[in-house]
Parts: C-alpha cells; structure tokens; sequence
C-alpha cells in the first residue's frame, strides 16, 4: 500500500497547570491528547467524533502545529512536522488548511472578503495582481456564493454564507487536505446539510482529503469513509463508516449512537436507548485502567485495573475495550 497523505503518530499534547503566588509552579498537567494514532490516505474523509472537551478540536490544532504537541509524530506526504521551525512549516501549511467551528468569529470583521480570501494567495506566491481578483471571483462562485460578494464584510452574510467563506479561504492555497473542526456545529440543520454536501462535491471535482471533526455522528455518517471515536483525549474505536455504524465495539459508541435520532418516531420511541450516566471525569487526573469504566454499565473490575489496548478485533475495526459488544460472528 502506498504511503498514507497523513499519519499520526503517540501525538500527545499536555497542558501545564500553575499554581503560585509569587511564583508559578506546575501542579498537574490537563492531558487534552493522551497517545493519539491515526492516519488518512488522498481522497479520504476520516471522520472524528466525541463529546466536547474530549480532545478533538487540540488534536486538529496539534496536527496542524498550530499548538505545538508535547510529544509524538505528524508525518504529512513523508515529512515530520514536529519540532519544525514557523519558516520550515509555511510550504507544508499551504497544503494543510482548516475550516473553523465558529464562523463569525474565524472572518476578520475589518476586511472585506475578497481580501480575506485573496491575501493568503498573495502571501504564498501563488498569484497576484487581478489574477488575485479572478481566483477570488472564482473561489466564491465554486462555493455557490456570487462574485459580486468580495466587495462586502462578514456581517452582511449569514452563519452559513460565513462558513463558505471559510471554505473558499481554505480552498485558496490549493491544499491537499483540510481539517474541518465541526463546520456546520453552529448552522442550522438545513444549512448544515447544503454544507455537508458542498463539502463532498468539492472533494469529488479536487480530490481532497478530510479529517471532518464533529459530535454528531448523523452528520459524521454522510461524509466519512472511516470513523474514530475519541473519549478523553484518546481513540477508543476506529472503523470503515458502515461497519461502526452496523456494528460498534465500544460501549462509548454504542450510546453515541443511541443518542442519534431515527427520522420514524415510532422506531425511535421503539429502539432500546444507552444513557450514559455522570459527566466526563477531568483531563487532569483521568480514571485508572480503563478512562470509560466509570460510565460504562458494562464494566467489571478488570476495567478498573487494566488500561485496555486499542488492538483489532475485527478486520480494519480496532477497539480499546475489555468487554466489546457486536461481536457475534457473522454468517
């Protein structure tokens, strides 16, 4: 098989917490990415859901550098990228982009539109002059806005004009993959599904890759070729879409996934639902053994003991659990 476009690799990402008076001494570390694997090949959609607070959107900044990880390796068409200098990383972010959560806050409100799309084309050489003006021109009317619209600010669109916006910027530098960290979290449900399928026209017509970061699993299945699961900063469950949506392992996934609307109300009020009880325990001191044990109904004491491996239990569907369900054989 040929190289993956990106792999990840132990990525670890710890945050100090200080305490002092007069002088600040670490007291403990939040552990935001705790030992992350995955990988993503071209054209793929590597879809990464979780609660909040678990971890995804540091992970999304940790691969792209932009927060500079703690420890581990982020290997992007052969070349590590940790520990690299800002001027060593600018090539390689170019084929890198990020399409942000909040798309109000992610479009400087003192430029116009055409400026925020045009000047990183100009930062990195890739045109200039008018020939910036038609890119621009033709980057808005690929993500189904008017042309006319380079001329106007951010608050004269809408949440989902926004998040296109966002998606013209990343496009700009001609990337090669894009992280979108929750892009349609903030939009309506008719608006998040125009962007949903925008985003999958674009990558069949460029042939893109995606690592397509979210919380709800219903948007997730629309996009993704595979699925992670992330809980408390780690990958507890990676599968081909399909088969994680048929026949997931981990209990984590099984309640997401009973958390997920059916569109017939009486298959919904029907299905047996998994609540999960008590909240997220802290990044700060996460549980012993295994960090889900003390939400899973299904844990017993070698949970509370033994931290469980992420290892395969059916083909391509890995799982890190000491009591993993769906796994009758298959006739």
């Amino acid at each position: 098989m040929s190289e993956p476009l990106l792999e990840v690799t132990d990525l670890v990402k710890h945050f100090p917490v200080k305490s002092g008076v007069v002088v600040d001494r670490v007291v403990a570390h939040v552990k935001a990415v705790d030992g992350v694997s995955l990988s993503i090949a071209e054209g793929e959609t590597l879809g990464l859901v979780g609660e909040s607070g678990c971890g995804k959107s540091t992970l999304s900044r940790a691969i792209l550098q932009l927060t500079a990880p703690t420890s581990g390796s982020v290997r992007f068409l052969g070349e590590e990228l940790v520990g690299r200098s800002r001027r060593s990383l600018r090539p390689v972010r170019r084929q890198m982009q990020m399409i942000f959560q909040d798309p109000y806050a992610s479009l400087n409100p003192r430029k116009r539109i055409g400026q925020i799309i045009g000047e990183p084309i100009e930062l990195h050489g890739l045109a200039g002059g008018r020939d910036v003006h038609r890119r621009v021109q033709d980057l808005l009317d690929r993500v189904g806005l008017s042309p006319e619209h380079a001329d106007r600010y951010p608050h004269e669109f809408s949440g989902g004009q926004r998040q296109r916006i966002g998606i013209a910027r990343a496009l700009g530098l001609q990337p090669k993959l894009i992280i979108a960290d929750e892009p349609v979290s903030a939009l309506d449900v008719s608006v998040q599904a125009q962007i949903v399928n925008l985003l999958k026209d674009l990558q069949e017509e460029l042939g893109l890759s995606y690592l397509f970061v979210a919380h709800d699993l219903g948007v997730v299945r629309h996009v993704s070729d595979r699925v992670a699961v992330m809980y408390l900063g780690r990958i507890v469950e990676s599968a081909p879409a399909a088969e994680l949506y048929d026949r997931p392992l981990h209990p984590y996934s099984n309640a997401l996934l009973s958390a997920v609307p059916i569109p017939d109300p009486r298959q919904n009020v029907q299905r047996e639902r998994l609540v999960l009880e008590g909240d997220v325990p802290s990044p700060i001191d996460p549980p012993s053994g295994c960090h889900f044990h003390t939400r899973c109904p299904w844990a017993t004491q070698v949970c509370d003991d033994d931290d469980p491996p992420l290892e395969e239990l059916r083909e391509a569907h890995v799982a890190a659990c000491h009591h993993p369900r769906n796994l009758v054989p298959q006739n």
